[in-house]
């Protein structure tokens, strides 16, 4: 993002978080992976949920993104200039994404009562722009749990799907990886177009 905030005309406030924004994004994080996914906390999955700081707001590559509504964070999502792991993902869909040229969309979540507003779409186009300006990004990747309701449609209508380890020998995570296209920035306006899909 610029830095400025963009207020639509529902309310909502999509801006790049702020120190005093972390305590509000964890709780939204710890939320989801107790509600949604169901995972829990566990460390070596979401270690950066517990220091969002350290993770987003210090790397010069990576940003934590928060939507408010009313004072209130109700929504995050993160750009990590890290790529999937073997183990516990494939080899070689680690190799199509090697850290350091690929950011990383990760804790994009919704409060429930505030889904149904676009904020998900809102806070990938923000993403996807703050990697494309950060500069060294050539691939823009993301995993996602389909046991979330409504997680694999909404990123199948946005994303290219590269891998659904459900379709693997064991089933593997049972997740599915996805790629979705790097916006091309204009260099007299640094605004993007997002090839057609």
């Amino acid at each position: 993002m610029t830095g400025t905030p963009t207020t639509e005309a529902d309310g909502y406030v999509l801006r790049t978080a702020a120190a005093e924004d972390v305590d509000g994004a964890r709780a939204v994080m710890l939320d989801t992976v107790y509600g949604d996914l169901r995972s829990g906390y566990v460390p070596r999955w979401h270690g950066d949920i517990i220091d969002p700081a350290a993770a987003y707001l210090e790397p010069a590559r990576c940003t934590l993104l928060v939507v408010e509504h009313d004072g209130e964070i109700v929504a995050t999502g993160a750009v990590r200039d890290r790529g999937p792991q073997a183990p516990p993902n494939p080899q070689w869909v680690a190799d199509r994404f090697p850290s350091g040229s690929t950011a990383q969309l990760c804790r994009i979540y919704v409060r429930p009562e505030h889904r149904r507003h676009g904020l998900a779409r809102r806070l990938v186009r923000e993403l996807a722009r703050f990697a494309a300006r950060a500069g060294g990004y050539t691939s823009l990747y993301l995993h996602t749990d389909p046991a979330v309701p409504g997680a694999e449609p909404f990123w199948r209508s946005l994303a290219h799907e590269v891998c659904d380890e459900r379709e693997l020998p064991g089933g593997g995570q049972g997740i599915v990886h996805f790629e979705l296209p790097m916006p091309v920035l204009s260099p007299a306006h640094s605004e993007d177009s997002t090839p057609a899909r």
